[in-house]
């Protein structure tokens, strides 16, 4: 048993990216939670936040989600201690000139699923990293993604099985409508399901300097 914990400890291991402190995820996505846990890194869930999510309409529509991950960090309800590091994330999809959060109810989902339906949008995913001593940096990830044409009967089916009113742009990549309805992707998975695990240990090795 020491001999693992030293070797996970070594300059290679997962551990050695905290550089010896703790890793806060500040949301209650369970999509977010298992991908981070794919990374090998031991952290804790607290989601609890101040922050209104809201930006300004004229605002460049592809720093929307970093300024909404920053906001969530900075909204955290607590001081962060010395020895934590607060990971905070935010996911969009851009389909034209349309930004696409969360549906407002059913109607709303399968509006905005009508409106992806045969056609490409993007779907950006930001992180932003904070510590105690006022440290913050951020960073996103794009991919692109296809629709097929998708029928009502598709898209109410879903939209009534599987109530994909957490997620922007009204569906879950890793749910019955990426497995009938997406024909092709250009970048990672794990971004449009919500967390760009690659994004988080790069800038974890960054931040950690």
């Amino acid at each position: 048993m020491l001999q693992l914990l030293e070797m996970m400890q070594s300059s290679s291991g997962p551990l050695s990216i905290l550089g010896g402190r703790k890793l806060i995820l500040g949301s209650a996505s369970p999509r977010r939670k298992e991908l981070l846990e794919g990374l090998g890194l031991p952290f804790t869930v607290d989601s609890e936040n101040t922050f209104d999510e809201a930006f300004s309409p004229g605002e460049d529509h592809r720093e929307v989600p970093i300024h909404m991950s920053r906001g969530k960090s900075l909204g955290f309800h607590r001081p962060l201690e010395d020895d934590e590091i607060l990971l905070t994330a935010d996911t969009m999809v851009l389909c034209g000139n349309e930004i696409m959060g969360k549906p407002h109810g059913r109607a709303d989902a399968i509006r905005m699923l009508c409106v992806l339906s045969g056609r490409d949008h993007q779907v950006i995913s930001a992180i932003t990293l904070r510590d105690s001593s006022g440290k913050i940096q951020s960073a996103s990830d794009t991919a692109h993604v296809w629709f097929k044409n998708l029928s009502r009967a598709e898209i109410e089916y879903y939209v009534d099985n599987y109530r994909p009113f957490d997620k922007a742009g009204a569906y879950g990549i890793q749910e019955w409508i990426g497995y009938v309805g997406i024909h092709r992707i250009d970048g990672s998975f794990f971004t449009i399901m919500g967390l760009p695990v690659h994004l988080v240990w790069e800038e974890l090795e960054k931040f950690s300097k």
